[in-house]
């Protein structure tokens, strides 16, 4: 890395995130680390975890009061398609989960039931959890409730890399902080931003990238926002809901009629009908995950504001922040409390309430937003709708030889805009999409012109692109990767552009970490890396057709999860047919793999094994 010459400044504001660029002395560095990791995201805990597990010291830097972001924030309900889908930090982190309820209530109770193989839990499960995973690795030091203040970065001339951050806690305490990588893991991408990076708000024309699910024209559009709830119905443990600052029941009397039309079946409801929905299955301890009902004429999600969040100062982004508790709190106490609707909703809405045992520090809501959709950078590669299309004849979406993670959820789009009055009229922008499981390349979490920079996040991609990577699982992920990407770039001297992908491959693979979907060979298994291998490497593309209806899903278990994708196995135990194997043994070529071995492989299996072999041994 270059030496650290203080040549550019950008200045935030103390709280998320106001800035100006001015000039000031440079003060003292009081931290120096391997790698700084801003944003206590799932994301973030990942590449801490992963750079420690290499020994690099590293300092997670989280603005609020605990780690864990949404997780651990209300979004307890996973989303993801498939369980064999999660691989690597997320994996871990829900058999950590599991295993909890398991030691805690015993193998047959409801809790373990309900927690759906750790795929769902309480808040407060998913913060212990956490902080005890990244307690496990002493490299990494945690510093909670500081604030981006400052960037500092070389110019272009003279590398372009940072150099130094800065941050700031509640009492105006200042911390700077050199390191040799820095990772932006919030979800705003507030460091990659204040670094100069080059990114976009908003929707791309449908021409900008071929893409059918985007708009015709380019808008300045997000996705909307709303607090991902926390409720529950055990009186014991239930606290009504107060009326929020500024509270005018007059803004909520448009239900009434709505509700005396028969608009709604009810307040809360598992998918469409209602206010609130309570995702399912539900999560232990009779408590549940509440979100914004798509296509419903009242929303939690206040999209005409979101859109001013990403790049807003700390004044913007207060105001925005207040508008969703006034109007996601607010628009329940009026269906509790008011006289004028009609008892039916108000008796089935008093029956919820707020956890006692859930965010106490925070009188039991959640202490941020759900953020959808920040900024995206302009990275090395941006990722777009086709990036999740089914490749030509195959079940499987676009190969990209240089995965670092995968997903199986598609695009999934929350209204951008609103039209109409708040209640009672309509989003627009809303777009959902089945598609086969994908891949996500190196270049997405890679500036084009920063040395030892990486964003898992807010990463590179289009905004229908991005409705496909905003996911916990995913995120987490990119986030172990660019952990693992980072100790690369620091072991050889080089900047992160520089990383061989196939050395990453290798470590994400030895980590349970997966870059291409394979249900039937999971993380632990020990065929695993050489599967993952050789199916990134594009072994296992082109062994099934399209399907009738692309992303078909398995069948449906409960909710927004499915058993496996259909025709995405390995089958290592198949018997290797002619044409399968001729193309596998050009495949190998291409490596300069070969021999009688290969030639006389009898199943997929023993084929794959042989190869792998052959190439760890090859170096």
């Amino acid at each position: 890395m270059r030496p650290s010459v203080l040549a550019l400044l950008v200045v935030l504001g103390l709280c998320l995130p106001a800035w100006g660029v001015r000039g000031v002395d440079p003060a003292p560095v009081v931290s120096r680390v391997d790698v700084a990791i801003y944003g206590g995201t799932p994301a973030g805990i990942a590449a801490a975890i992963s750079s420690a597990k290499s020994g690099r010291d590293v300092l997670l830097i989280e603005p609020y009061r605990w780690v864990g972001g949404l997780v651990t924030n209300g979004l307890v309900h996973t989303d993801l398609r498939t369980l064999e889908g999660m691989s690597g930090t997320f994996l871990d982190f829900t058999r950590r989960v599991e295993l909890h309820y398991l030691q805690t209530f015993g193998a047959e109770s409801l809790q373990v039931k309900r927690c759906f193989r750790g795929i769902q839990f309480e808040p407060s499960v998913a913060r212990l959890v956490l902080t005890q995973m990244l307690a496990e690795h002493p490299r990494i030091k945690v510093l909670v409730r500081h604030r981006l203040t400052a960037v500092r970065r070389l110019p272009a001339a003279e590398g372009g890399e940072i150099v130094e951050t800065s941050y700031t806690t509640g009492e105006g305490v200042t911390l700077n902080v050199a390191a040799r990588m820095f990772i932006d893991a919030s979800y705003e991408g507030d460091l990659m931003a204040a670094a100069g990076i080059k990114w976009r708000i908003g929707r791309e024309a449908r021409e900008a990238f071929g893409e059918s699910l985007a708009p015709v024209k380019a808008d300045g559009q997000v996705m909307g926002y709303n607090f991902r709830l926390t409720m529950t119905r055990t009186p014991a443990n239930r606290v009504a809901p107060s009326a929020p600052a500024g509270y005018r029941r007059e803004e909520f009397l448009p239900i009434v009629p709505l509700l005396e039309a028969g608009k709604f079946k009810s307040v809360f409801c598992d998918n469409s009908g209602g206010f609130y929905k309570a995702q399912i299955p539900d999560s232990p301890n009779e408590k549940f995950d509440i979100n914004d009902v798509s296509h419903s004429l009242v929303r939690l999600s206040l999209p005409h504001l979101s859109t001013r969040w990403p790049d807003g100062d700390a004044e913007t982004r207060r105001q925005i922040f207040e508008a969703h508790v006034h109007h996601n709190v607010g628009l329940l106490y009026f269906i509790q409390t008011d006289p004028a609707v009609p008892r039916k909703f108000q008796e089935e809405a008093r029956q919820y309430g707020w956890c006692k045992d859930e965010y106490p520090e925070n009188h039991h809501l959640p202490e941020q937003l759900y953020v959808r959709q920040g900024r995206r950078m302009v990275g090395q590669y941006v990722y777009t709708q086709k990036d999740v299309t089914a490749a030509a004849n195959d079940v499987r979406s676009m190969l990209h030889t240089d995965s670092i993670a995968m997903g199986d959820y598609g695009p999934n789009s929350h209204g951008t805009a609103h039209e109409g009055p708040i209640i009672g009229g309509k989003h627009t922008g809303e777009h959902y999409a089945p598609v086969p499981p994908y891949q996500i390349p190196l270049g997405v979490i890679l500036a084009t012109d920063c040395p030892n920079l990486l964003v898992p996040v807010a990463c590179s991609s289009s905004h229908v692109g991005y409705t496909t990577l905003r996911y916990e699982p995913i995120w987490t992920a990119l986030g172990q990767a660019a952990g693992h990407a980072a100790h690369l770039a620091i072991e050889g001297s080089m900047p992160v552009q520089k990383v061989s992908v196939g050395r990453l491959q290798k470590r994400l693979h030895a980590d349970g970490a997966a870059t291409i979907y394979v249900s039937d060979v999971p993380p632990g298994s020990a065929d695993f890396a050489a599967v993952q291998w050789w199916g990134t490497v594009g072994g296992l593309h082109g062994l099934n057709p399209a399907t009738p209806k692309p992303g078909q899903r398995g069948a449906q278990i409960a909710g927004q999860y499915y058993k496996a994708f259909p025709q995405h196995a390995a089958e290592l135990d198949e018997p290797l047919s002619a044409e399968v194997k001729a193309g596998w043994i050009k495949l190998a070529g291409s490596f300069q793999l070969g021999g009688a071995d290969l030639e006389g492989a009898k199943t997929r299996g023993e084929f794959i094994r042989l190869a792998w072999g052959k190439f760890s041994k090859a170096g």
